[in-house]
């Protein structure tokens, strides 16, 4: 392994954006789509594969291609590379409000597991590849799926979540995580599932059916505001498909949404 050494600003509080200032001839690669702004000599090309293999046959190459699309992902990520003379910036940003995370892999055991749609770029050397949820009920209930992210390198890797990141060490420990929380976990620790509480707290505690549990000793990302729960707060209060919103039709539609309110 042998990442490009990339430095890196990260600009505002809730909605973040990275700037990558790269060096002559140094590479990011980056998820299709979530470049921002580049200067004049930044050269970008898509390509099937992260460039940490240079030497890959086409059998690797289509075996990657197929990894992506069981994470769901374009099945191209782009290549940044200053051509110019002296250092050049380009910028990420994820579609949706949130946090951006640096890691440093190199200090990770150069290994890190991340949700599906975690990653948002990383200095070229960087191998981003899937993972498989292991255990049956962890694939179903764990909130995303048998498919994670794995990042491998000894460089940096950035991540994008839901609202605020909070980093925890856990020392031999076991923390309870609302399964769309977990944003990313560091090898070693022990990722399951297990009920919310009894009958009457899982139906009607709001906390769904299941929690997930992480344990072991290790690092853990946490976010606060999982894009599937914003987009659910979204669904519930977007017009309905005939133009009507909730309770307009009805006689009480004002009274309704004044209680909504």
């Amino acid at each position: 392994m042998n990442s490009h050494k990339i430095d890196y600003t990260i600009h505002g509080n809730d909605m973040q954006v990275v700037s990558i200032e790269l060096d002559p001839q140094e590479t990011v690669i980056a998820e299709a789509g979530s470049m921002n702004w580049m200067d004049q000599d930044i050269k970008f090309e898509a390509k099937m594969g992260d460039g940490s293999q240079p030497n890959q046959s086409i059998f690797g190459k289509l075996l990657d291609v197929g990894k992506r699309v069981l994470t769901g992902e374009s099945i191209f990520l782009t290549h940044f590379t200053n051509v110019g003379f002296g250092k050049k910036e380009v910028s990420f940003a994820a579609p949706y409000p949130g946090s951006i995370i640096p890691i440093d892999l190199n200090t990770m055991g150069h290994e890190i597991i991340c949700q599906k749609d975690a990653f948002l770029c990383a200095a070229k050397g960087t191998q981003v590849s899937i993972a498989f949820s292991q255990r049956l009920g962890t694939g179903f209930f764990g909130g995303e799926g048998f498919i994670l992210q794995k990042l491998r390198g000894d460089g940096l890797a950035f991540l994008h979540a839901g609202g605020t990141v909070i980093e925890k060490t856990l020392n031999n420990e076991t923390i309870l995580v609302d399964t769309g929380c977990i944003v990313a976990f560091t090898q070693g620790l022990d990722y399951n599932i297990q009920r919310a509480g009894n009958l009457k707290s899982m139906f009607f505690g709001g906390e769904g059916l299941f929690l997930a549990t992480i344990k072991g000793t290790g690092k853990v990302y946490l976010q606060s505001l999982p894009f599937s729960r914003l987009a659910d707060r979204i669904i519930q209060h977007a017009p309905r498909l005939n133009g009507k919103s909730k309770g307009e039709s009805s006689t009480f539609g004002g009274f309704e949404r004044f209680m909504d309110n």
